[in-house]
C-alpha cells in the first residue's frame, strides 16, 4: 500500500511559511500524541532556524499518559518547550500563555533593553492536516476565530489572531512534505487521518491498524470487541463484523464498512488510549 498525498494548496502554503517566517518570534508546532515524530513535519526544522519553538503534544487524551511523559521529557531534552494538550476538552490550554513568555523570555529581555516594551511576541501555527490546529486555536483564543473541520486541510489561508495584549498567532494551513522518504511515517498519518481516506484502501488500512496494534497493545482490540482474536487481521475483521453485525443488504459481512468502523473507533479513542511510536525507537 502506498502513501501519497500533496495538493497543490500546499506548494503555495511552504512558500508562505518561509516569507512570513521573518515576522514571527516563536514556532507552535502541533502534533499527534499517538505518533509523535511521524506527526511533524521535517521542513518546519529548516524553515524554523534560530527562531523559539513550542511542541504541543495535542489528543493526548488519545495517547497513553505514560508514553505522553516520556515523549514530553524527549522534546524537552532536544530543546524544546513542550505542553500537552487537549484542543476539545481545553485541557493544558491554560498554561500555553505563560509558556509562551518563558520560551520567548530572551526575545522580551532584548527588546527591553532596547527601550521597546509590550511588543506581543508573534508566534506561527503549524501542523500537518488533521492534527486539530484550528481547534487549538478556538480553544486558545476562546472564540471561533479560526475554520474547523474533521477532514485534512480546511485551513487553505492565512490570518493573524490577536489573542491577548502578549501573544499574536498567525495561523497556516496545514503542510505535509511532498514526499514520503519513510512509507511507515505514510501508514501512521493514514492511521490518524491526516491523509484523505477517500484516495486509501480502507480495509487494507484498517488491517494494517490491527497488525500494528498486535504488537504495542496485543489485546486492546480483542478486550474492545469481546472477540477471540485472530493473528490474520482481516479475520479480525470479519469478527468484528460479525459482532457488529455488519452487513450487506444481500445479508454477507460487509468488511468495507466493518474497517472503516474501525478506523473511526481508533480515531475517536473508542479502544482506549493508545501510542503507536515511543521515543526510544527515535534516540
Amino acid at each position: 500500500m502506498h502513501f501519497q498525498w500533496y495538493p497543490g494548496h500546499m506548494t503555495k502554503a511552504k512558500r508562505m511559511m518561509q516569507e512570513n517566517i521573518k515576522l514571527i518570534d516563536l514556532i507552535i508546532e502541533l502534533v499527534d500524541a499517538r505518533i509523535p515524530v511521524s506527526s511533524r513535519n521535517p521542513d518546519i526544522d529548516e524553515l524554523g532556524g534560530q527562531k523559539a519553538r513550542l511542541i504541543l503534544l495535542n489528543k493526548s487524551d488519545l495517547a497513553s499518559e505514560r508514553w505522553n511523559e516520556k515523549w514530553e521529557q524527549y522534546f524537552k531534552e532536544k530543546g524544546f518547550s513542550v505542553v500537552r494538550v487537549n484542543s476539545r476538552s481545553g485541557a493544558g490550554i491554560k498554561s500555553i500563555n505563560k509558556v509562551i513568555q518563558e520560551a520567548c523570555r530572551e526575545k522580551i529581555d532584548r527588546d527591553r533593553k532596547r527601550g521597546i516594551l509590550n511588543r506581543p511576541v508573534r508566534a506561527m501555527v503549524v501542523g500537518i492536516p488533521n492534527v486539530g490546529k484550528s481547534t487549538f486555536i478556538n480553544s486558545l483564543a476562546g472564540k471561533a476565530c479560526a475554520k474547523t473541520g474533521n477532514k485534512p486541510g480546511v485551513t487553505k489561508g492565512k490570518q493573524w489572531i490577536r489573542l491577548n495584549k502578549q501573544v499574536e498567532l498567525l495561523d497556516t494551513p496545514g503542510i505535509l512534505w511532498p514526499k514520503f522518504e519513510d512509507q511507515e511515517v505514510g501508514k501512521k498519518l493514514a492511521f490518524i487521518g491526516s491523509i484523505k481516506d477517500e484516495i486509501l484502501n480502507t480495509m487494507e488500512l484498517a488491517a494494517e491498524l490491527i497488525r500494528s496494534l498486535s504488537k504495542s497493545a496485543p489485546d486492546q482490540v480483542k478486550h474492545t470487541y469481546d472477540i477471540a482474536g485472530s493473528e490474520d487481521p482481516y479475520e479480525v475483521l470479519r469478527e468484528i463484523a460479525e459482532k457488529k453485525h455488519c452487513l450487506t443488504k444481500g445479508g454477507e459481512l460487509d468488511l468495507e464498512k466493518t474497517a472503516a468502523l474501525f478506523l473511526d473507533d481508533f480515531r475517536g479513542g473508542k479502544l482506549g488510549r493508545l501510542t503507536l511510536e515511543f521515543p526510544e525507537d527515535y534516540r
